[in-house]
């Protein structure tokens, strides 16, 4: 399938999934957060076709999938890390506060916020590529302090000048994540609904299985392009890879 582009009124551009030219392309992978939930699967997956290397802390080292290279630093202090990134360098900037909750505003700020702006700001500093950020679905109802914070990030993230690709997921179902498939039932009657249509769409369901292959794609096609995928676009990035009836689930 071909790729096709449509514009996005707050100025960067939606790219619906697609072929791309430059998806073999080997890139030098600079990951933070590569221990969690997500970011260890991700630099798993990226070993053997990119150069990974994963900004941890002292003695997080062993923590990291093996063929990944660590480099010492602090991700809430830019000075730290700035001089360890590269013009060539695509980031994936992967660190959140573990299993969010309304109880962890104040986390948002201090470890979600700091984290992105100070990335942002190193990213910017050494010019590189291509940086790569996994936001939320927004507008929603609730979570307000985490989507705030989000909605922030992507602000400075297009003020930056960098290209870069957005992510937009609402819940990432995987091991330890699975409560939300409680909800599935009711996202089933929303999608019937025209009324709830949209918002059954925008904050959909998605596996970590859909996720780590459209931050994979986000990976082998970065670009001078700037992307959003939304909940629809990571699903259809991941569509080849889903097992049959995950989209009707989800």
């Amino acid at each position: 399938m071909a790729a096709s582009w449509r514009a996005d009124p707050g100025g960067p551009l939606w790219r619906i999934p697609g072929d791309d030219t430059n998806s073999t392309m080997q890139n030098n992978v600079f990951v933070t957060g590569g221990t969690g939930y997500i970011g260890s699967r991700l630099i798993t997956r990226l070993i053997g076709r990119h150069a990974v290397r994963a900004l941890v802390r002292h003695g997080s080292k062993k923590r990291l999938p093996q063929g990944a290279e660590p480099l010492i630093g602090n991700v809430l202090d830019r000075t730290t890390y700035t001089s360890l990134l590269t013009s060539d360098s695509v980031v994936v900037h992967l660190v959140g506060t573990p299993h969010p909750s309304p109880s962890k505003a104040a986390e948002f700020e201090s470890i979600d916020f700091v984290s992105a702006r100070e990335c942002i700001a190193a990213a910017r500093a050494a010019n590189v590529r291509h940086f790569i950020y996994v936001s939320v679905a927004h507008p929603a109802p609730i979570m307000r302090a985490y989507v705030d914070v989000r909605v922030r990030c992507e602000a400075l993230l297009r003020e930056s000048g960098l290209s870069y690709t957005i992510l937009r997921p609402w819940y990432v179902l995987g091991p330890g994540h699975r409560w939300a498939y409680v909800l599935v039932p009711l996202y089933w009657i929303w999608s019937i609904m025209p009324s709830k249509r949209d918002t059954a769409r925008r904050l959909g369901l998605v596996t970590i299985e859909q996720m780590l292959a459209a931050l994979s794609w986000a990976v082998d096609t970065a670009g001078s392009v700037s992307r959003i995928l939304n909940v629809p676009d990571i699903r259809e990035t991941a569509a080849p890879l889903a097992p049959l009836g995950s989209e009707s689930l989800l």
